[in-house]
């Protein structure tokens, strides 16, 4: 078979361009089917500087592409021009421009140029690249493996970081309800200073995003403090050490003893505070109204009994739902969303950032107003957060199909997205 001519150079060449066509030669001697190529980088899209806009560009050249560009011993080169490019995409020229160059800078691809600079390329009789001049995704292939370790790294070290926040939890509520207990209780003992230690540890809390090994340092710190209350709450219930003039009878002691058991001491965990899925029912109903058209309407039936059984098959599904489980359920769409928009306070932020990233799976903005306007904003943002994250562990290859899918067994009242949220993260956990 021909070989493909090598680059000319004309392009001005930088350290990230060098790199790149060095992928591109390991690449073409690799077998990677493109699935599994694209399923890689995408996990690990927003760790190594992907940017949404990148992976969309990328999506749109693995489309030109065919299975046996990625065989060994071939290139996968895209020659599209720029303006099928910017119609498919959407993107201004100087917007494309910057975003294949940050794709060739981190690796992903190379620039493979013609001597007059122009993108063009040849398929034989069986559909194989003979020559080509544009995109070259071999750099992609190439780094499929590495990708793939590195996204078991970031897995466990996700699991790990997960653990050690889950352990600081179990400590910090015990030490907090250890001192609730013995001041409730009036017992003697160094609780005004345990307690100055337990506010500073609060206050030096870790953030979000904290490597393991900082949370374990943190973890060390609290279980320290954890022993030490816990010694001095059952030396002092042990000796009796009560405050002056709080001996009583033995009725008075027996409820002293009551107080200071952890069961009576308010120590509620935290709750963020989000609006609740099953509060989309009001704008469907709201919705319905308006336009004076019931979806699935049984005939005889009024339009407030229509719309009190599809809101109740809604609420059925959808009210076990909130954003910190969708954002704890969905880490890789977690992960995108905060590289994209930073942290999502609210179903607003949620909302948005999924519009954002709703083109980087290939789902159509038709879907999506379809997914909006018969589940609700808040439903449609917690379906496409599913999708998104199905997509990238490549459980879903059609995420516009099964999306709308969805929106259909919503419509028949079998949609249970609380079952699957629920299911993932007993998966995370596992």
């Amino acid at each position: 078979m021909p070989k493909i001519n090598p680059a000319s150079g004309w392009r001005k060449a930088t350290v990230g361009s060098a790199v790149a066509e060095q992928h591109a030669q390991a690449g073409e001697r690799v077998n990677i089917p493109k699935t599994r190529a694209f399923v890689a980088v995408k996990r690990v899209g927003a760790h190594i500087g992907l940017k949404a806009g990148d992976m969309m560009l990328l999506d749109t050249l693995g489309a030109f592409t065919q299975g046996q560009d990625w065989e060994e011993g071939q290139r996968p080169i895209v020659w599209a021009s720029n303006a099928y490019l910017m119609t498919q995409t959407g993107y201004s020229l100087s917007t494309l421009k910057r975003h294949a160059r940050r794709l060739a800078e981190i690796g992903v691809i190379a620039f493979r140029d013609s001597p007059n600079g122009k993108r063009w390329g040849r398929r034989d009789a069986k559909g194989r690249i003979v020559e080509a001049y544009g995109f070259d995704l071999s750099p992609l292939a190439a780094r499929t493996e590495e990708f793939e370790a590195l996204y078991a790294h970031l897995r466990a070290e996700r699991e790990l970081c997960q653990r050690l926040k889950r352990q600081i939890t179990v400590a910090r509520r015990t030490i907090r309800a250890r001192l609730e207990a013995a001041v409730s209780g009036v017992l003697k003992g160094p609780w005004v200073q345990f307690t100055s230690r337990f506010e500073a540890l609060l206050d030096h809390m870790p953030c979000r995003n904290t490597a393991s090994e900082q949370l374990e340092r943190c973890l060390a710190c609290f279980r320290e403090l954890q022993e030490q209350v816990e010694t001095a709450y059952l030396q002092a219930i042990d000796a009796g050490n009560i405050v002056e003039n709080t001996v009583g009878t033995e009725e008075q002691v027996s409820e002293r003893t009551q107080k200071m058991t952890p069961r009576v001491v308010s120590s509620e965990p935290h709750i963020l505070t989000t609006k609740q899925l099953d509060q989309v029912i009001g704008n469907l109903r709201e919705n319905e109204e308006a336009t004076g058209v019931v979806p699935n309407a049984e005939p005889g039936k009024g339009v407030d009994r229509a719309l009190q059984d599809r809101g109740a098959k809604l609420r059925n599904t959808q009210t076990a739902l909130d954003l910190t489980t969708i954002l704890q359920a969905c880490p890789e769409f977690t992960s995108w969303a905060h590289n994209l928009g930073g942290f999502q306070k609210n179903w607003g932020d949620l909302h948005r950032v999924a519009g954002q990233l709703r083109p980087m799976i290939g789902v159509s903005e038709q879907v999506w107003n379809l997914a909006q306007d018969q589940l609700g904003k808040q439903v449609a943002t917690a379906a496409l957060a599913l999708v998104f994250e199905k997509h990238c562990a490549g459980e879903v290859a059609s995420p516009g199909s099964y999306l709308r899918g969805m929106i259909d067994k919503a419509g028949a009242g079998a949609l249970h997205l609380e079952r699957s949220f629920y299911g993932r993260l007993t998966a995370l956990a596992a």
